[in-house]
């Protein structure tokens, strides 16, 4: 099997994953599941798909990794989920850090463009990058915690969700090898990008 087409098995089971994490999130609102832990759990994975930017982010980060090629296929990802637990803990520490939404915006503009012009960066920059967009959005996560939630469940919560996130970025970065799939990785990062203008330019950020 090639690598095309290992990229398109992968792309099939994707629906099913995403059936199974809604059929989960039904389980735990049912009546009797609803604790603080499971409730924080729930609310945490819910976080990054709820917001336009983090989850462009999120995907744009597991598409780039994966035209890096190996160890940055999963170096870039797990930089990035560390780094935003980090973020994270100083968000719901109450730390103040300037200007976030903006910076926030501007990581997707930069992992679009990155994507669009097939950037491979050095490993340094490529990791100190990604690096700091973790601090940003998962300061965002933090401080966004809601009252009455555990913060352990939530921190889990999105932390779960964003490496669901990398993986599908991932998969679809895999479809480079196929006919046209550089060219349609190209055009997926323009369209990252233009949505980071947006949000940068004063669109209301779903977060």
């Amino acid at each position: 099997m090639t690598q095309a087409s290992r990229s398109l098995s992968i792309l099939r089971k994707l629906p099913a994953g995403a059936l199974l994490l809604c059929l989960a999130a039904a389980a735990y609102a049912h009546p009797g599941h609803d604790g603080p832990g499971i409730g924080g759990f729930m609310t945490g994975v819910q976080h990054p798909f709820a917001g336009l930017d983090h989850l462009l982010a999120m995907l744009a980060v597991g598409i780039w990794a994966a035209t890096q090629g190996r160890p940055r296929a999963w170096a870039l990802p797990l930089a990035f989920a560390l780094l935003m637990a980090a973020g994270a803990a100083l968000g719901m520490a109450g730390v103040s850090l300037p200007a976030i939404e903006p910076g926030i915006a501007a990581s997707v503009i930069v992992l679009g463009l990155a994507l669009l012009s097939a950037w491979r960066a050095p490993a340094a920059v490529a990791l100190g990058l990604v690096a700091v967009f973790g601090v940003l959005h998962g300061f965002a996560h933090g401080a966004e915690l809601p009252a009455n939630v555990d913060p352990l469940a939530y921190g889990a919560g999105f932390l779960v969700a964003t490496f669901a996130l990398h993986a599908m970025g991932v998969a679809i970065g895999l479809l480079q090898a196929a006919p046209r799939g550089a060219l349609a990785l190209r055009a997926g990062g323009a369209a990252i990008a233009a949505a980071g203008a947006w949000l940068l330019l004063g669109a209301p950020a779903l977060v």
